[in-house]
């Protein structure tokens, strides 16, 4: 692990789930101070609202450090989105494919929004590093989520703010296996396992285990614990 950046400050968009949890863990292991924003947006699965205090506040008992470089967390209320569109994510309505091939859960806009609301809390509260969970090789192929997305997003950022804010995406390059084994490293496993939520019907932990969101956490899960096993036996 490199040492830690005391030039620059993080804010990390965190939702409570697997990879928002595992991002905002990295981010501490990073930089020395971190704050946290999280987003309501008409979301079906607003228990998540609930449970994000929860799990900073175990995120904050795991070493002294991470309590120290832990700061503010901002909730904001972003409600337009579920105006705008009706997705599986923001209707009660079952989980399909639409004819454009990508899966009703997409939510258009909805990451590129994320992104410029905390670039724009960041501007303010000069927070000058920007962390989300995107992820290009484990995904339902949301647009969002690409790189190419990410790397405009910042250019476009620091044209209209004047700024030099840096987008990090920690699990860019990585699947979902990766994403365990670098929980497990930074010591936030059985946190992620138990206590996120993944799940688009809400549930707690493993999950429902028959959403997408839950069948990619579970192989990725069983892949990187056989893999760990097969090591621990050489």
């Amino acid at each position: 692990m490199k040492p830690i950046d005391h030039t620059n400050r993080a804010l990390v968009l965190f939702s409570g789930g697997q990879d928002s949890t595992t991002c905002l863990a990295w981010a501490l292991s990073h930089f020395s101070h971190v704050e946290t924003i999280g987003f309501h947006y008409g979301q079906r699965h607003a228990i998540e609202l609930e449970m994000r205090p929860q799990i900073l506040q175990k995120i904050r008992g795991i070493s002294p450090q991470w309590q120290a470089r832990l700061g503010e967390d901002h909730m904001i209320d972003l409600g337009v989105i579920s105006q705008l569109s009706q997705t599986a994510m923001t209707e009660d309505i079952a989980i399909q494919m639409q004819a454009n091939g990508l899966p009703n859960t997409f939510v258009p806009g909805r990451n590129l929004m994320f992104m410029l609301t905390a670039a724009t809390l960041g501007y303010r509260r000069n927070l000058n590093v920007l962390v989300g969970g995107m992820c290009e090789t484990d995904f339902s192929g949301y647009p969002d989520c690409r790189d190419d997305s990410m790397k405009a997003l910042q250019v476009a950022i620091n044209l209209g703010l004047d700024t030099r804010t840096r987008l990090e995406t920690p699990l860019m390059w990585i699947d979902k296996a990766e994403t365990w084994a670098l929980a497990d490293e930074l010591g936030v496993l059985d946190l992620i396992r138990h206590e996120t939520l993944t799940c688009y019907n809400g549930v707690q932990g493993d999950g429902c285990g028959h959403c997408p969101a839950c069948k990619l956490r579970r192989e990725g899960l069983e892949k990187y614990l056989e893999i760990k096993a097969e090591r621990e036996k050489r």
